[in-house]
């Protein structure tokens, strides 16, 4: 293998794990680091994103407890709180009246 061979193979490679970080996230109201996403619920609407393989859907809001399903499995995560579930760590980070931020990593 010549050393420019070399080269574009490292260059390729390094193009797919970058592009692979990127596409963890389907949709604009995500942002996404190596292991993890953060994701702005808009409340009203039937709000559902894809992070990091798993379909995460919000449900409510009650007393200060955001309930989400995460992989099919409901959840309740205390505002300002954090459970786990499917292998990540939820945590909500804030409620508003028309928006839900939750940041969900990899455990």
């Amino acid at each position: 293998m010549t050393t420019l061979t070399r080269r574009l193979a490292t260059v390729a490679a390094a193009l797919v794990i970058g592009l692979g970080a990127l596409t963890a996230c389907s949709s604009d109201n995500v942002t996404c680091s190596t292991n993890a996403c953060t994701v702005t619920f808009d409340r009203g609407v039937d709000a559902e994103s894809s992070v990091l393989g798993v379909d995460v859907k919000f449900v409510s809001v009650d007393n200060g407890v955001v309930k989400l399903e995460v992989g099919g499995t409901t959840v309740s995560v205390p505002v300002d709180g954090s459970t786990q579930a499917q292998g990540f760590d939820i945590t909500v980070q804030s409620v508003t009246d028309s928006q839900v931020v939750v940041r969900i990593q990899t455990s």
